[in-house]
């Protein structure tokens, strides 16, 4: 049994390099500290509908925004209960997408997959070829857009446009550890459901999950039997639209963080972040390729965070440890106990800039000798 690890307050500030959470700019951190008001005050109306407003016009899409107060694992769990009646093809290349077979499989859902070994990527032409042969008219096809297991970037523009000679099948997408700091658009593409968590590359605290909902994706969920309650997107998005809020009490705290923060991320702009994030990842993976190597299959690294090729055999928890004791900086190791040692991973995600990560690889060129 766990025993209590009493939480004393008295510990030192670490710099984040991990997949999330990230690190939050002062004033974001700042605005959760606002006096408590109630969920249901025009003035919550006014925060809500800010907030959804300002990420549609980041997010460049016309389609529905739900921010809810969840990990984004909810929205895992409830777009396979909106839109799967039986059948869904669930691309696999790495934990989170294997996860998301799993969640399909405990509700009950018939689940067939397109496998890939880890740090492969799920190919389009792959996709196509499984929808051609197959028997089963699947609800939905889902892809996770960055396996940050692994540092894949999945082509989820590529495979939407395949899914387009499908319209009865719906394309379900897990962006958690990308949107915000890698580009899509989610119209063109035909994307109908697409979701995050805040803590990651929208550099927000935790506590909140957003959803973009497609016309087609609420219309499937209308037409269900049966569908999530909590992460509803009908029951979500008719409340918002008879009320302009959430329709269960929120994290207030939060959403005024997410407030500012999408402030910020309206003002930088979302092609500019993207070009951010971009340079980041470049600087990553050569100092990468320079001491160790890529894990990705190549021209399929992820522009959020690198997953890095143990080819040095360091000590991996130890090098972890000792920069976090030092240099008061966290990076994370492999994930799971298949690439524990075998690789370690870079966050380079929300506001940090191909200046800090180089803070970052100095440290670990130090401490590991390189």
């Amino acid at each position: 049994m766990t025993e209590k690890r009493e939480y004393t307050g008295d510990y030192a500030d670490k710099t984040l390099y991990i997949p999330g959470p990230t690190e939050v700019r002062e004033d974001v951190i700042e605005a959760m500290a606002e006096p408590m008001f109630g969920h249901r005050m025009d003035r919550m109306t006014d925060l809500y509908t800010t907030i959804v407003e300002d990420t549609k016009t980041f997010l460049g899409t016309d389609n529905d925004v739900i921010v809810l107060t969840a990990s984004g694992t909810e929205f895992m769990e409830s777009a396979i209960l909106n839109l799967v009646d039986e059948d869904v093809l669930v691309t696999t290349c790495g934990s989170f997408s294997e996860r998301q077979a799993n969640v399909a499989e405990r509700l009950g859902k018939d689940v067939d997959t397109l496998e890939y070994e880890w740090g492969q990527a799920v190919k389009p032409e792959d996709v196509r070829a499984t929808l051609e042969k197959s028997d089963t008219d699947y609800d939905a096809v889902t892809c996770v857009m960055n396996e940050s297991s692994t540092g894949v970037r999945n082509p989820i523009e590529e495979i939407g446009d395949v899914l387009a000679d499908y319209p009865d099948t719906l394309f379900v997408v897990d962006a958690v550890s990308a949107l915000g700091g890698d580009f899509v658009d989610i119209d063109d593409h035909g994307i109908d459901v697409l979701f995050t968590s805040v803590q990651k590359a929208f550099a927000m605290p935790p506590g909140l999950a957003v959803c973009v909902v497609s016309d087609d994706a609420y219309e499937r969920e209308i037409a269900a039997e049966s569908a999530s309650w909590y992460g509803g997107f009908q029951r979500s998005l008719d409340y918002y639209d008879r009320k302009g809020q959430t329709h269960s009490t929120p994290a207030i705290p939060v959403i005024l963080a997410y407030r500012t923060q999408m402030k910020h991320m309206l003002d930088e702009g979302h092609h500019e972040r993207d070009q951010r994030h971009r340079e980041m990842a470049e600087y990553t993976r050569e100092w990468a390729r320079d001491h160790f190597d890529m894990f990705p299959e190549e021209g399929y690294e992820s522009q959020t965070v690198s997953c890095i090729e143990n080819t040095r055999d360091i000590d991996v928890a130890e090098t972890i440890e000792t920069v976090s004791a030092e240099y008061d900086m966290v990076f994370s190791n492999g994930y799971g106990s298949t690439l524990g040692e075998r690789t370690f991973r870079i966050g380079h995600m929300g506001e940090h800039t191909v200046e800090s990560i180089e803070t970052l690889t100095d440290a670990i060129e130090d401490v590991a000798g390189l």
